[in-house]
């Protein structure tokens, strides 16, 4: 056992270099790969973050910007529908008072016509009474004439 004791001595003082050398390159490279390697991964992060943030804040003011101008639109579009159905209404108000106005015209027409039919329905009438008495006059003295004949 002894010697194994003393084997295993042996190959730990024979290591120590390879320790030391393993140490060193672990300080070595900590210091000159991982260190800039890791500032430079962190720079990049922040970077990254810094673009994430940037674009976060584009795509909202890029939302922000549609929703005003979807709403820009929505009340363009109801003034536009205001304005059709002002067009419109005014439109029917005109047209409404136009056929009022036939309406009156049309009925005036009428009531002159019925006047002028009146007048001369009574003009007939009177020619009638008038010309009665002459006509039966003329009838009775040619039946009467023609019987005496």
């Amino acid at each position: 056992m002894e010697q194994t004791l003393q084997a295993l001595g042996g190959i730990l003082l024979k290591a120590i270099p390879t320790l030391v050398l393993v140490l060193l390159l672990h300080f070595f490279l900590r210091r000159m790969l991982f260190g800039p390697l890791e500032r430079v991964l962190a720079k990049r992060d922040e970077e990254t973050l810094g673009a994430r943030r940037a674009a976060e804040d584009s795509l909202r003011r890029a939302e922000r910007r549609a929703a005003e101008y979807e709403a820009a639109i929505r009340d363009a579009r109801s003034e536009v529908f205001r304005e059709h159905e002002a067009a419109r209404s005014q439109m029917l108000a005109s047209q409404k008072q136009h056929i009022l106005e036939s309406r009156a015209r049309v009925a005036e027409t009428i009531r002159q016509a019925r006047e002028e039919l009146e007048a001369e329905t009574e003009a007939a009438r009177r020619t009638l009474d008038e010309s009665t008495g002459a006509l039966a006059d003329q009838i009775a003295d040619s039946l009467l004439g023609r019987r005496a004949a």
